[in-house]
């Protein structure tokens, strides 16, 4: 019975199997990967209302709306068929834990659930899936503190939590086949929240305690990993693993001699079989001000000293998350906007030559972000074009499917009465769809004679982008009843325009639209200078969308595509 049951299970899904001695050795598994990308700021994503681990209520106070709380869109299945195709071969699937779980460390049944779907979609396109611990670890705030730290009394206090954990993720997918591998941590930092290498912010940049105390609960968390997950059994007695230096530190740099400890002190855990765990590190180097010549050393330098600490103790290494500096710093200033000529050189050259050393690369984020996968398009397509050449050759011609610009789109339509806390948020892809010229048409009714506001923020509230109304500039906030001399009760449709200055922000952080006495009905980007083939409605959840394929203009409507003159594509 129990035979007929594998058999059936089988033939199924094809990611299950039922011999774990088929699972190939780690080495293999990182040439076999191929190049990586990061899922970020989705299932990772967070915000907790409580901050002190101690407190109950700091244990699964978010639901499913979690994934989408950092700006992403809800992740389907077609991101990561765009991914395969552009020639992407594994994709890490960062997931936070605790604000799904109770305080005894059970995972919610629904967000089990929701990350087996995520898995499920990844592996069923073909590609190779990581799934971890994230933002579990990481810099403490005042907002949030990790309860996962590099610190042996922690280690000693969270054991059986952090145990309890991944049973319930092992036992989840004991009986997937080599294309999924657990990680054990994300970046876990000490006491002091030290980067670069432990005890770096305690007095005089090193404490010999803390640092031991750091290592010593690294290699400890490692091993409980490793002995919880061989425990379930099936699968898992042979899967995979991956386990991350401290902070996930490279020992890139030469300013300080404790920058290699990360790597000297790791150790390559006790298992039951050989060749089946995997060293994870990560690496944001700075690029601007540098020569292509002295990046390039560099990038051998960070090599080596991955060879030489961490390959020689028997496994092979990852870069679960790199990038450049600012990769992801959200002003418009990004390596990719300022410095994209060395940035692709620099990106060129450093997945080259990892590949070339049997080292894995999952590039952290960018390519296709924030709305852009809910289509799904790149965001950064020649970015992804040049990784995948950079892995498979210059003359690799892989899809890289882009938006391009419409002459509206819809964004909002129905009644909201703004208030702090209470508007309207236009993601920022939307104003790179409709283009530069983009202005944003209110429809709205005023609730109060006198005191009204619309107010702008920039989508992370740092400040606010000016705005123009029949040639006169208004600094973020539109008062109709100063304006208009209207009161209570009086109907406007109001279009705001941008400075290129503001609208190059808009892209990076999208908009957010609030302010008092005023009910909104409707939203709408305006491109007045594209002609384009219809105007696009995206409010609520509706996929209908506009994208360049292979230099095909191609509509999404209702689930089904169209060219340009109408005609459906089968």
């Amino acid at each position: 019975m129990k035979k007929l049951l594998l058999l059936a299970t089988f033939a199924v899904a094809s990611h299950l199997v039922v011999l774990a001695q088929n699972i190939e050795t780690a080495t293999d598994a990182v040439k076999n990967m191929g190049l990586g990308w990061n899922l970020g700021n989705t299932l990772d994503a967070n915000s907790a209302s409580v901050a002190d681990p101690s407190n109950d209520a700091y244990w699964g106070g978010q639901g499913l709306e979690s994934e989408t709380c950092w700006g992403q869109a809800t992740t389907a299945k077609a991101l990561f068929t765009m991914m395969k195709e552009a020639g992407f071969g594994a994709i890490r699937v960062p997931v936070t834990w605790y604000n799904h779980m109770d305080k005894d460390g059970n995972v919610n049944a629904q967000w089990m659930a929701r990350v087996h779907e995520v898995v499920d979609m990844v592996i069923d396109n073909g590609l190779y899936c990581i799934v971890n611990v994230h933002h579990d670890t990481g810099a403490d705030s005042n907002s949030r503190k990790s309860w996962i730290k590099a610190d042996m009394t922690v280690y000693n206090n969270q054991k059986a939590r952090y145990e309890h954990l991944w049973q319930q993720i092992a036992e989840e997918f004991k009986d997937y086949d080599q294309h999924l591998l657990f990680e054990a941590y994300n970046e876990m930092l000490d006491i002091k929240n030290s980067w670069c290498f432990a005890s770096f912010n305690a007095t005089n940049q090193y404490d010999a305690t803390i640092a031991k105390s750091a290592y010593d609960a690294i290699n400890s968390y490692a091993q409980s990993f490793v002995n919880t997950v061989r425990a379930t059994g099936s699968n898992n007695s042979q899967r995979n693993l991956i386990v991350n230096t401290y902070a996930s530190a490279s020992g890139e740099g030469t300013w300080n001699s404790h920058l290699t400890d990360p790597l000297t002190q790791m150790n390559l855990p006790q298992d039951n079989v050989e060749s089946h765990i995997i060293f994870e590190v990560h690496s944001y180097p700075t690029i601007a001000g540098y020569s292509l010549s002295t990046i390039k050393s560099n990038v051998n330098k960070f090599i080596s000293g991955l060879n030489t600490h961490l390959v020689s103790k028997g496994a092979p290494v990852i870069v679960g998350e790199w990038g450049t500096s600012n990769v992801d710093a959200g002003t418009g200033k990004t390596d990719y906007e300022v410095n994209r000529d060395l940035m692709f050189d620099f990106a060129t050259y450093f997945v080259r030559q990892a590949k070339a050393n049997g080292i894995g690369t999952f590039y952290w984020m960018g390519i296709s972000d924030g709305n852009s996968r809910s289509y799904p398009v790149f965001s950064q397509p020649d970015l992804a074009e040049c990784l995948a050449k950079a892995y498979h050759g210059d003359d690799y011609q892989g899809k890289y499917p882009v938006l391009e610009e419409v002459e509206s789109l819809l964004c909002f339509e129905g009644s909201k009465e703004l208030g702090w806390g209470n508007g309207i948020t236009i993601a920022a892809d939307a104003f790179k769809v409709v283009g530069e010229n983009c202005q944003l048409e209110l429809t709205y009714s005023q609730t109060l004679g006198s005191g009204d506001d619309i107010q702008f923020f920039f989508g992370n509230w740092s400040s606010k982008p000016s705005v123009v109304v029949d040639g006169t500039t208004y600094g973020g906030d539109f008062n109709p009843s100063s304006v208009y001399k209207t009161g209570a009760g009086s109907n406007h449709v109001t279009t705001f325009t941008f400075s290129a200055a503001d609208y190059a922000k808009l892209c990076q952080l999208g908009l957010i639209v609030h302010g008092t006495g005023i009910t909104l009905t409707k939203a709408i980007l305006i491109n007045p200078n594209v002609s384009g083939i219809e105007s696009l409605n995206i409010h609520p959840s509706s996929i209908t969308h506009k994208y360049i394929d292979n230099g095909r203009v191609v509509i999404m409507k209702n689930g089904k595509r169209f060219t340009a003159i109408g005609q459906e594509i089968k």
